[in-house]
């Protein structure tokens, strides 16, 4: 089983957040106890900014053993696909293509994501499944 992590779980943890941070924390672990867990380059670099240097980054990812894994043409196509979609509906501005990366890269190379912003993975990745640690 490999997740796909995103970066409002990550930073849930890493910032020790009073809500979300352990309840964050113990889906990680079930996950990992499950499988894999995975970050697309997307999540990397928005959990990355987050930290001061890169050794403490770098250690942080590994003491969750947490993957770098990057987006494949076909996630990248998807994510483009979905984007567009999406600003044709009316979505706003506020929705970037990388977030749309994140859906991609989870669906078409995992057996889920793991993340707190459910709202338009469901809508615009058919067949994704969504883990919510905040339920």
């Amino acid at each position: 089983m490999i997740t796909a992590v995103d970066t409002s779980v990550l930073i849930d943890v890493f910032g020790a957040d009073t809500r979300f941070g352990q309840p964050s924390a113990n889906a990680l672990r079930l996950c990992l106890n499950e499988g894999a867990l995975v970050a697309c380059g997307v999540v990397w670099a928005e959990t990355r900014a987050a930290f001061p240097d890169d050794d403490e980054f770098a250690r942080a990812v590994r003491a969750l053993r947490i993957d770098f894994s990057p987006p494949t043409e076909q996630a990248s196509t998807l994510a483009g696909l979905a984007w567009k979609n999406y600003r044709a509906a009316g979505g706003r501005r506020e929705r970037v293509v990388a977030d749309f990366m994140i859906g991609a890269h989870a669906v078409t190379q995992c057996d889920r994501l793991l993340t707190r912003d459910r709202g338009y993975f469901k809508k615009y990745f058919d067949g994704l499944v969504v883990l919510d640690p905040s339920k």
